[in-house]
């Protein structure tokens, strides 16, 4: 009875790996491994890959980054597990890749976000993605911006006011990331949503992402985890469960005030005067300010063009989640460099105090357009530290690429990081510079060289919205303050997240300024 169930148990273990050796060999010798294979990376194993080099520490994962970077300029590939993954870097083929039509699809990766943002206008592809895009972009273009300097200001003024009441005359030293990312919530839940929420509501919300980020990254390098059934069973799995209901039902009491609120005035409020073309988004009544983000989708839904409620909680999601992380950690990073170099820093304040000189100091749809040394420093701030470091796309057809030669159903990873800091494009590339993006030292560089926000058809839709944004808010803090470094920018340690996060708490002390001495 021994030597058979010993017997059983050899038998069923050579199985396992000759089943093992099969896959494997049927994976590389076929097409699309020979030519994967033929792209310069780091040694894999068979099966797992280059799963080893991702098993440590989230930070060790961004320094494997680096390092195949430096080793493999300007294309590299590794395995994740039977997975070919391309990154690529070079401008060049990047330009090749955003400006294709075919290779819209996001990789396999964005399956772990359906959970949460389903087919919002990140993940749905195809006619849904185009049709939800036509809809959402009036939203977004410069001449309805205006709309929403008013909610800029207003969170602007108040943060400032807060900040002076904490400081005494030598400042007062805040961590960061919790200042902006709050800044950022409320800005994109008022101006998208009209629904102002109270502050303390935030909180759950706001570490609910962020441990859902963490989880992103945690499967995507453990595609055993992908299935739902078995990730599940596990503990991360049962606190992403309870991430998930966190983050739906921030949300969901959002629409539903939204909701009430057109119930109890009888929907009147509602776009039913809408222009055909639905460029102006003008409300129904002269006194009513333009109709919010959520308004558009709730007036579509009425209409029938696409949009249900499920929709509409997938176009909320996804807009609330983009809106603010992204910003708030642009602004993280704008306002360390600038703390750090205070001679630009100065010099963006003089340029501030010029421009504002007439308004008394207040920042206006008018007066904020002529910040163009502010904008450089923005720019800027984005080239050293992309919010989204990697974005990814599932190639559709075989792509030839200026490097390599991608075989269809690969996965293409395109290093934002890594192509803002190529030493043959940007010249000293990690250093701080916002002299680069003034318009006489701007003059053809390569257009797809710098791309913050993405490039081609699925670029950021509410680009525009996060500039105005942050010059609003810069634009404020240095009129009323002079920043001080706690530490210097390049030893803040990176994660690499749903966006670029600090490893570690970081801080700025803010010095306020006295304008009524004269």
């Amino acid at each position: 009875m021994i030597l058979t169930l010993s017997y059983i148990i050899t038998l069923i273990l050579f199985s396992g790996v000759f089943l093992l050796t099969i896959i494997h060999f049927y994976v590389h010798l076929r097409t699309q491994g020979r030519l994967c294979n033929l792209i310069p990376g780091p040694k894999s194993y068979p099966i797992i890959g280059n799963f080893l080099d991702f098993a440590g520490h989230p930070e060790d994962l961004w320094h494997v980054g680096r390092r195949n970077l430096i080793k493999y300029y300007p294309v590299w590939k590794i395995w994740l597990g039977i997975w070919p993954v391309v990154a690529i870097c070079h401008p060049d083929d990047v330009q090749i890749l955003l400006s294709s039509t075919k290779h819209l699809e996001k990789s396999l990766a964005h399956d772990l976000l359906h959970p949460w943002l389903q087919d919002g206008l990140v993940n749905s592809k195809g006619e849904k993605w185009l049709s939800r895009r036509k809809i959402l972009t009036p939203a977004f273009h410069l001449h309805n911006l205006r709309e929403y300097m008013d909610c800029f200001t207003n969170h602007t003024n108040h943060l400032i006011k807060n900040l002076r009441a904490e400081s005494s005359s030598d400042g007062v030293i805040k961590e960061l990331l919790p200042l902006v990312t709050t800044f950022t919530l409320n800005i994109i839940v008022e101006s998208t949503t009209g629904i102002v929420i109270v502050e303390n509501d935030t909180e759950q919300y706001k570490q609910s992402l962020y441990e859902f980020g963490e989880t992103f990254i945690y499967r995507c390098l453990r595609p055993w985890l992908m299935p739902e059934f078995f990730f599940k069973l596990t503990s991360k799995g049962q606190q992403y469960q309870k991430n998930l209901k966190d983050l739906h039902s921030f949300t969901k009491k959002i629409i539903e005030k939204r909701k009430k609120y057109y119930e109890e005035t009888g929907g009147k409020y509602l776009d039913s005067s809408m222009s055909a073309n639905k460029k102006d988004l003008q409300p129904s009544q002269a006194n009513q300010k333009r109709l919010s983000f959520l308004d558009i989708l709730l007036s579509a839904a009425e209409r029938n063009e696409g949009v249900d409620d499920r929709g509409i909680q997938e176009e909320i999601d996804t807009f609330i989640f983009a809106g603010h992380d992204t910003t708030g950690i642009a602004l993280l990073y704008i306002i360390l460099l600038l703390a750090e170099h205070r001679d630009i820093q100065n010099r963006v304040r003089a340029e501030i105090e010029e421009v504002l000189a007439d308004d008394n100091g207040e920042v206006n749809f008018n007066n904020v357009k002529h910040l163009r040394y502010l904008e450089c420093c923005i720019k800027e701030a984005l080239r050293l530290y992309p919010s989204v470091a990697v974005i990814s796309r599932k190639i559709q057809e075989d792509l030839v690429l200026k490097h390599c030669y991608v075989p269809r159903g690969t996965t293409v990873t395109l290093q934002i990081f890594d192509t803002h800091r190529d030493a043959n494009f940007w010249p000293r590339p990690n250093v701080f510079d916002p002299d680069r993006f003034l318009p006489e030292n701007s003059v053809n560089r390569h257009p797809f060289s710098f791309i913050p926000f993405s490039a081609g058809s699925r670029n950021c839709i509410g680009q525009k919205f996060a500039m105005l944004e942050m010059k609003t808010f810069m634009a404020g803090l240095l009129y009323n303050f002079y920043l001080e470094p706690q530490e210097i920018t390049a030893s803040v340690r990176l994660i690499l997240n749903l966006v670029i996060r600090p490893a570690h708490p970081v801080y700025v002390k803010f010095v306020p300024i006295n304008r009524d001495s004269g």
